[in-house]
């Protein structure tokens, strides 16, 4: 068969108005594309693959009525170039599964996954183009799922399991009314009365060092990412696609989000503070500096997807000594806030000059996969109750994962509460050596004080700037005052500046981290995680990733067995420690409930 006999049968040309474009070198039957690039041979002008676009005339005039102008010029090239990537993702899905030129050929799963990333980047690029347009008329209505205002992904926030909207990020009008600590109390009074209560003589100080290696993509895992990157879709939802062991990291999501809490320190200086100001400039110093460790460096690796019903428990112990009790100079003279009586005693559970700091975290639903944790301490009066809704999508060379909903930091010592959202997660260079950056927009609010603030991750822009970079600006919103402001790095080094002119400077990569204390593994309960993931973590440390594919795959389908049973018995699940109330989950015994 000569090369336009094998043009004609994958690519057949098309009547009318068409475009051709040479896309793959000609080929014998003995040779592929990865050894025709090793031999150096010269692109031949016969065509492998013969990519023809038509271009409707509806599809013109609708174009034309939606984007006017000279952006009109623009949308034609790319809905040209949306059916040439069209046709050569069904040109090669056409090719057998075996021979000399395959589907599975790593040089064309290559060209399928970079084709889908560079329209996406030109999709995003039009996108800035219809803003900038907008400006200067009618904006127009913001129809793309993934949008940047500089350098910031804005994300069209799903709907929630329970069919209300949560946002990632800024405060919806139900939210401004969120009821106080009584309040929330009243609400929760039919919850269950569950709490944990396990004693400080259980834990034993977490020795385990789950630093994950940053080697890159090995070759014969990158074919293994090739072939599954070529059947998703942009825009995909990643919640169902089951991921290669080897991409996976030694812990479990619910123990990612423990790690956030590793300077316990900084969050019990949050309710020291002598003025409201104080107390959310403190929140916003702890918030700031809780990504680096709960993100185990830069490394691009996934936690452990939580079965439902799973949990994790573990503290911190935290030298009173250690806790910073003085307000800072720009507020008055520096001198020790006042306390309650809450905060003068020693904790039943607590060694002695010691603050203990509980945490429980449970995989409350599966499909959507939602987590809620809650962290206390009682001697100190504080607690924060959060869910998370993990929302992934498939953008071209890179992975997104939103977290969709929101915590509440109380610090009934003061009757505030302090609600919060969660930046989204990328990994990029999913080919190459993966990286992970945080971006988005996200806002923390206490309705009592008037005192938001807001904090923007920022994404590297495509051509230069820095990477893991972060701003937030503190503000009371009666009198529009800025009372502080930071920039830096989440994982480097940040600077903060207060409305009196000082400047404190913070390096997140010398801050003292405080090990969490949990049960030895044998003494753990079946669902909680580094049991229940114990097989799977001790096969990715000796390497053996056949062995650690085979306890997840166990681990799942006996997952999948159970929900079926449920579903023939008709028993909906039902969490242990959290309860459904409105678009959240709600531990069962806050600690403004037993106060």
């Amino acid at each position: 068969m000569d090369s336009k006999e094998r043009a004609d049968k994958i690519g057949p040309s098309s009547s009318g108005r068409t475009r051709s474009f040479s896309l793959l070198p000609h080929l014998t039957p003995s040779s592929s594309p990865s050894s025709q690039r090793h031999q150096g041979h010269s692109a031949s002008p016969s065509n492998i693959v013969s990519i023809t676009h038509h271009k409707s005339p509806a599809a013109a005039r609708r174009a034309k009525s939606q984007y006017p102008g000279q952006l009109l010029e623009v949308k034609e090239v790319m809905s040209q170039a949306e059916g040439q990537q069209k046709n050569l993702v069904h040109s090669i899905d056409a090719l057998p599964t075996k021979g000399p030129l395959s589907c599975l050929d790593q040089d064309l799963l290559l060209l399928k996954a970079t084709s889908a990333a560079t329209l996406s980047c030109l999709g995003e690029c039009l996108n800035i183009l219809q803003q900038t347009q907008g400006h200067s008329s009618q904006a127009p209505p913001q129809s793309h799922a993934s949008q940047r205002s500089h350098g910031v992904p804005v994300w069209t926030v799903p709907k929630s399991p329970s069919g209300d909207t949560l946002r990632n990020g800024g405060l919806t009008p139900s939210q401004s009314a969120e009821p106080s600590p009584a309040l929330r109390k009243r609400s929760l009074s039919h919850g269950a009365e569950v709490r944990v209560d396990i004693s400080p003589s259980e834990e034993v100080t977490d020795t385990e060092d789950n630093e994950e290696e940053d080697l890159g993509v090995l070759d014969d895992q990158r074919s293994v990412i090739l072939h599954l990157l070529s059947q998703l879709k942009l825009g995909m939802d990643l919640t169902r696609v089951v991921l290669p062991t080897f991409i996976l990291e030694k812990r479990s999501l619910l123990e990612m989000y423990a790690n956030f809490m590793a300077h316990p320190d900084m969050f019990l200086s949050i309710t020291a503070g002598a003025t409201a100001e104080d107390r959310i400039v403190r929140f916003v110093e702890y918030y700031l500096t809780a990504f680096h460790e709960g993100r185990k460096g830069a490394v691009a690796k996934k936690p452990y997807n939580p079965v439902l019903g799973e949990t994790f428990h573990c503290s911190w112990e935290v030298p009173r000594d250690k806790v910073k009790p003085l307000v800072r100079s720009n507020l008055g003279p520096t001198r020790e806030p006042g306390r309650g009586s809450n905060n003068s005693q020693l904790g039943e559970d607590s060694p002695e000059g010691s603050y203990r700091v509980r945490f429980v975290a449970e995989q409350v639903s599966h499909h959507p996969p939602v987590s809620g944790f809650y962290c206390e301490c009682r001697e100190r009066q504080m607690c924060v109750n959060a869910h998370v809704w993990t929302k992934s999508k498939f953008m071209g060379m890179s992975v997104g994962v939103s977290m969709v909903g929101e915590g509440v930091l109380c610090l009934l010592e003061h009757d505030e509460e302090y609600i919060f959202t969660l930046p989204c997660a990328y990994a990029r260079s999913i080919l190459t050596v993966p990286w992970v950056e945080l971006g988005g927009k996200v806002s923390i609010n206490c309705i009592k004080s008037g005192y938001s603030a807001t904090v923007t991750f920022h994404t590297k822009p495509f051509y230069g700037g820095k990477v893991h970079r972060v701003t937030a600006e503190v503000k009371h919103n009666p009198t529009s005052t800025i009372v502080c402001k930071a920039q830096g790095e989440w994982n480097g080094t940040l600077e903060f500046t207060y409305s009196s002119g000082e400047t404190k400077v913070i390096d997140t990569s010398k801050l003292p981290v405080t090990r969490k204390k949990l049960r030895p593994v044998e003494r753990q309960g079946r669902t909680e995680s580094r049991r229940l993931w114990q097989h799977v973590t001790k096969s990715l440390k000796e390497g053996n990733i056949d062995e650690a594919t085979a306890h997840k795959h166990r681990l799942e389908e006996s997952q999948r067995v159970e929900e079926r049973k449920r579903a023939a018995d008709n028993k909906p699940w039902k969490p242990k420690y959290f309860t459904k109330e409105g678009e959240g989950w709600i531990y069962n015994n806050p600690l403004w409930k037993s106060t």
